[in-house]
């Protein structure tokens, strides 16, 4: 039997219990009661397509099994899932250790999601590469020098959103595309700037949702606990950028407009800004039009990746009525299909109407 992705798992899983085998690595493990005093262990189980909280009750065979694993243990886990608003629940479960073999196999991760993060990387690399301001350019490029392969394995977020090895390559990808997209709409807007302040504004989150060269657990650090990623964002900016200014590119660029001094100032107050809000950690407010972009791009990114998730995870309470899911602020609706034509559906069936029925012996066809 094929195993599941934690990914394919709360696709599939719902209100029917449904077997199913999936293989996983132990992030953190508590024990803990209820009201009624019942114990019980919090497993946090993680793979390359992300993680879920699994509760193993003392009553269950499989409480004695876990109670002995260690963090960053490989399992295979067999049972019978269900879904439900608060996550996936596990019964009759078993267990059993991966082998070498499927140890390997399990540290190379999803297969399409590494190709979708290859292709996220090289949209970031691309676009940093068509800037056009030298020293937005440079800061980049020594960026991707510097922290590139850590970059390329942290997370965007804990939870909530692309709280996945890799997930922040995938997020700051897609507001690439939307910022140019949008850099269309808005001329006015500083191209270079904005898109600068796309890959650096989470780049903070590099010691505070890393992962280890090789598993699936979500580091923490203490420079990521007591700083946050905005302000390790500006240190890291402010690094890179003493460093470019003391190298030889920086010779040429005392008559460059606007001045290099200005061009750090605005690319820090996108990263100190991004949040919008001093209530969501933001140090400042937005106070320039790129600000404003960056912030609203970030937010719509997040919150399209939530509503993605929860209408492959939730469970239908009527038709076309999912019900609610953390952190999103109400049940979410089936969206509108998009308008065809009659015209273009009577073509459509022309078409395959006349494929169905064209002759298979027709001299000159073969």
């Amino acid at each position: 039997m094929e195993t599941l992705t934690i990914a394919q798992l709360k696709e599939q899983a719902g209100e029917t219990p449904f077997y199913a085998e999936i293989d996983l690595q132990l992030q953190s493990k508590q024990s803990k009661v209820t009201r009624t005093q019942k114990p019980y262990l919090e497993l946090v189980m993680v793979d390359s397509s992300g993680h879920f909280t699994l509760k193993v009750w003392e009553d269950r065979p499989m409480f004695g099994v876990a109670s002995e694993w260690n963090a960053g243990v490989m399992v295979r886990l067999s049972g019978k899932w269900t879904q439900n608003q608060y996550g996936l629940e596990g019964n009759d479960l078993s267990s059993r250790g991966l082998n070498a073999e499927e140890r390997a196999l399990f540290l190379t991760g999803d297969p399409d999601l590494q190709a979708k993060q290859e292709l996220d990387w090289r949209t970031i690399v691309s676009a940093c590469e068509s800037l056009q301001d030298p020293r937005l350019k440079l800061l980049t490029e020594m960026f991707f020098e510097k922290f590139g392969e850590l970059f390329r394995r942290t997370a965007a977020a804990r939870k909530n959103h692309h709280a996945r090895r890799g997930g922040l390559v995938e997020h700051v990808a897609q507001m690439m595309r939307s910022a140019q997209a949008l850099c269309g709409v808005y001329a006015e807007w500083n191209r270079d700037l904005l898109l600068a302040g796309v890959l650096f504004h989470d780049c903070g989150k590099l010691w505070e949702n890393s992962y280890p060269r090789e598993g699936f657990m979500q580091s923490h650090s203490l420079r990521g606990e007591m700083l946050g990623h905005i302000p390790m964002g500006i240190e890291v900016v402010n690094a890179l950028w003493r460093e470019m200014i003391d190298s030889e590119s920086a010779a040429g660029w005392l008559a460059i407009e606007p001045a290099t001094e200005e061009v750090r100032l605005h690319l820090l107050h996108l990263i100190a800004s991004h949040h919008g809000q001093y209530e969501f950690g933001s140090p400042t407010l937005p106070r320039t039009p790129e600000a404003f972009a960056l912030h609203f791009i970030d937010n719509i990114d997040a919150k399209m990746e939530m509503v993605k998730d929860a209408y492959a995870q939730a469970n239908q309470l009527a038709p076309n009525i999912y019900e609610k899911q953390f952190p999103l602020p109400a049940n979410l609706v089936s969206p509108l299909g998009c308008y065809h034509s009659p015209a273009s559906a009577s073509e459509e069936e022309s078409v395959q109407e006349a494929e169905i029925e064209l002759p298979q012996d027709v001299p000159g066809l073969e």
